[in-house]
């Protein structure tokens, strides 16, 4: 059975601006049917590291929130610390992230909340029983929400291949202690005749595990905790993960996390994929690159497999924008986050989910 996956572009016209337009996908994908009077609606979202600017814009966030308001519920806006050391990886500097980067209320019209508390501390522990995990551990204003709305940025992701609502949730819901579980199969390694001493890496690991002697960066297994962030900010790709293994594992445990994000919300749940700014990497990236493709538009589905699965073909329908990273794959029809990451097995997160029952990858695509 097809799930149904609603889609918007970018045009825009004096009777209907896109804010409009906005609001009429979220009715159309069936917000209405979501949301009831007086709930407390999480919107989560990724307010972007300091630096980086391919984030969705707060102004669109706002008619989001509008709509919530509308239909006499109380929506906030939330997402939960980051594992790596960097401009969110505790709820004061989160939330200041978040101001600097536009979310403020005169701005989006809602409240910030940090949904694993000061410290990432702050979780539930939600019962899965699935392969890799028996038990999630889920920030707790995730849990406590009445309903929840992915708003995703739809970009390339280094580890993920591709990040959309399937990361948003799965690693984005999760508490420090979830994101370690999720990260623990990632064994970075550092290849030695690549390694070129300059200890960009040392200041970036959060658990003081990297170092350098004898003018090549060490790492301390005995503290790496897998995070990832040493990888993204080697400056001459000498530190790397052993794919083979860690990859389809890691893309296991993140869909297995968000079952347990998405348990007991059943009918109380909307995703949104902004195809928008497309860039090569993950907001976490205190930078972001050239987007890879045109702004295609806006998704909307009550099915997290569908609508990344659209997503991705929307992207791959596309040609590469002149001048952006890629040199293969930049025709109509080829994948490009193959080409971003040709290691990476993207398909293996959607081709699991579909296997847990999370959803579909078969989907119809509405354009409205």
């Amino acid at each position: 059975m097809k799930s149904t996956v609603y889609f918007i572009d970018m045009r825009a016209t004096f009777r209907e601006n896109f804010q409009a337009k906005l609001g009429r996908l979220l009715e159309t994908a069936g917000i209405s049917n979501v949301v009831n009077k007086r709930d407390l609606v999480a919107i989560k979202l990724h307010f972007g590291e300091l630096g980086n600017t391919a984030f969705i814009r707060p102004v669109h966030i706002r008619k989001i929130v509008e709509r919530i308001k509308n239909l006499e519920a109380i929506p906030f806006l939330t997402d939960a610390n980051t594992l790596y050391s960097g401009t969110r990886s505790d709820a004061p500097n989160h939330l200041t992230t978040a101001l600097c980067n536009g979310f403020s209320y005169s701005v989006v019209d809602a409240p910030l909340v940090i949904a694993d508390g000061l410290r990432g501390r702050s979780e539930t522990a939600v019962d899965i029983n699935l392969t890799r995990f028996k038990t999630a551990h889920i920030a707790n204003e995730i849990v406590n929400a009445d309903v929840l709305v992915s708003v995703a940025h739809f970009k390339g992701h280094e580890l993920a291949g591709f990040g959309g609502t399937i990361k948003n949730l799965g690693m984005g819901c999760a508490s420090r202690k979830g994101k370690l579980a999720q990260h623990s199969t990632l064994s970075p390694k550092v290849v030695r005749k690549k390694c070129k001493g300059c200890g960009d890496c040392v200041p970036r690991c959060s658990q003081k595990a990297l170092s350098v002697i004898d003018k090549k960066a060490r790492i301390d297994p005995e503290k790496c905790i897998g995070c990832g962030e040493c990888i993204l900010f080697c400056p001459n790709g000498a530190i790397q993960i052993q794919w083979n293994q860690s990859i389809p594992v890691f893309l296991e445990n993140m869909v297995e996390y968000t079952r347990g994000v998405l348990k007991n919300k059943q009918g109380k749940t909307l995703f949104v994929n902004f195809i928008t700014n497309v860039s090569p990497a993950c907001d976490c990236f205190p930078l972001n690159d050239a987007p890879i493709v045109r702004d295609i538009g806006v998704v909307a589905s009550t099915d997290p497999v569908a609508i990344d699965q659209a997503s991705v073909d929307l992207v791959n329908q596309e040609s590469v924008l002149p001048g952006c990273c890629l040199k293969t794959n930049t025709g109509p029809g080829e994948d490009k986050f193959k080409s971003l990451y040709p290691k990476v097995d993207w398909p293996h997160q959607l081709i699991y989910a579909e296997k847990i029952q999370l959803g579909t990858r078969n989907y119809d695509l509405i354009k409205i």
